[in-house]
């Protein structure tokens, strides 16, 4: 039987925001857990992540915002990867996001939301359970 492909990951910073602490974290606990992640670094337009998810044909796009304009930006690249035919792509995030936007990103499309404190374990235990290799 032929070996499953590593689970690739784009982790990436929507919008303004300047602080990528967090998506580091979480991009290097993903890379050790023996996942193939891309982190595409600070100020990303939801069409800039649309873009990279297509051109390296990622499972996931983990997204990470501090700036509170999660309910415009994450729905934004729902959208675009739906619009370019790639609605498998599985789109968590995380950050400073309110439990009320909560429900509202999951009605968007965002599969799951990971608020400050969030062991990455935990994180990486979702990916694994949730997140499989695009045909």
């Amino acid at each position: 039987m032929a070996e499953e492909r590593k689970l690739r990951i784009l982790v990436a910073k929507p919008g303004l925001d300047g602080h990528d602490r967090g998506a580091k974290v979480v991009a290097r606990s993903l890379r050790d857990a023996g996942m193939e992640v891309i982190y595409t670094g600070l100020h990303q337009t939801p069409e800039m992540i649309v873009a990279t998810a297509i051109q390296e044909d990622v499972d996931a796009v983990g997204l990470s915002i501090m700036s509170g304009a999660h309910n415009v930006l994450f729905p934004a690249v729902v959208k675009g990867l739906r619009e370019q035919g790639a609605d498998d792509v599985v789109v968590f995030g995380g950050g400073i996001i309110p439990d009320d936007d909560i429900p509202r990103l999951a009605e968007a499309g965002v599969s799951q939301v990971f608020t400050p404190g969030t062991p990455t374990g935990q994180i990486i235990e979702w990916v694994r359970q949730n997140v499989r290799p695009r045909g």
